[in-house]
């Protein structure tokens, strides 16, 4: 019971902060999808945004297949650039960190909605090992 009063706890401090524009579950996601991209990587280390940004779309595709885009878009997510603004808000309430340089921006259009969740798209996109 004390899981779901934190969880309730932080969703709260969630929608105070970026309103209802996204349903929970997108903040979800893309913590999970967090957790996706560091299992994928040698070594657990900061991300980019563009490399977040493709995470959340090979984790929709595994989880979600041909309905990642429909799942999204119910979410409110609609783009690339949606990620970024759900990981500033899970940033403002101290879900997640940011480095020095690191911008909301660096979410936008890294690839094209309409065309990243094609059954031709089903191609997994690896980290590049420092």
């Amino acid at each position: 019971m004390a899981e779901l009063q934190f969880v309730d706890g932080v969703l709260a401090r969630i929608r105070a902060v970026a309103g209802t524009e996204y349903d929970e579950r997108a903040y979800l996601f893309v913590l999970e999808a967090v957790e996706y991209l560091q299992g994928k990587l040698d070594a657990r280390r900061h991300v980019t945004g563009a490399e977040l940004s493709w995470a959340c779309r090979d984790l929709a595709l595994e989880r979600f297949g041909l309905l990642s885009a429909t799942v999204l878009d119910c979410w409110g997510v609609k783009g690339s650039i949606d990620f970024g603004r759900i990981v500033y808000a899970l940033v403002t309430v101290g879900l997640l960190s940011t480095q020095p340089g690191d911008r909301e921006e660096d979410f936008l259009d890294v690839y094209e909605f309409a065309t990243a969740f094609a059954a031709a798209a089903a191609i997994k996109w690896e980290p590049a090992t420092p």
